[in-house]
């Protein structure tokens, strides 16, 4: 016997439309078909125009630094209920954001460079350290030579990473890409799919 979500596979799909409404079945059509379209688009461009996307991404993140900068030092100017010191903090920090977001801007490309050796190094140290922990505690493991081949493996790729970083990051960029166009065409399909039968038997 099969409950309403045995036949689900990711808990993101676990939504029984035979428990909603026509309008509500709709809703979540749309929801899923916008969703998975915007997915679908933005993987596509990382994949296939990885540089133009990345300089996009770039300029948007220095618009956001600008906004959250403008906002912060707002808060510290305006606000009479905190203290002076919170104040100040709030001016510098804002301060920070707009001098990060101006940089980004009137650079995007070579500011693009940059983030991608940053994030490059930082998942790089990541797997370093995530490698060393498993081969730590691969005495302890249920699956020893998994735990140790799984630690070597994260130390290898973190040192590869670090030599580098840009390259890693361009790969995860696209790995990303890639797995918003599944994700995408995933949920375009669901909103097909979602809630066929409950509005036939309507």
């Amino acid at each position: 016997m099969s409950t309403p979500q045995s036949n689900t596979v990711f808990a993101a799909f676990s939504l029984d439309s035979a428990n909603l409404s026509k309008s509500a079945i709709n809703t979540v059509r749309t929801t899923l078909g916008i969703s998975g379209a915007a997915a679908l688009i933005i993987g596509l461009l990382i994949t296939f125009w990885p540089k133009g996307s990345a300089v996009v991404l770039t300029i948007m993140l220095g618009i956001y630094l600008l906004i959250a900068g403008i906002a912060y030092v707002g808060l510290g100017i305006f606000s009479k209920g905190i203290s002076g010191g919170a104040r100040a903090l709030d001016i510098i920090l804002g301060a920070l954001f707009i001098i990060g977001g101006i940089v980004l801007l009137v650079n995007p490309s070579e500011s693009a460079v940059v983030l991608g050796i940053f994030l490059g190094v930082f998942v790089g140290i990541l797997w370093i350290i995530e490698g060393v922990v498993a081969l730590a505690q691969s005495s302890d493991a249920p699956s020893k030579g998994w735990a140790i081949f799984f630690g070597i493996l994260g130390v290898v790729a973190g040192i590869v990473l670090l030599f580098s970083p840009l390259w890693g990051a361009v790969v995860l960029f696209i790995i990303t890409g890639i797995a918003l166009i599944v994700l995408g065409v995933m949920q375009i399909v669901r909103a097909f799919t979602f809630g066929r039968g409950a509005t036939a038997a309507a």
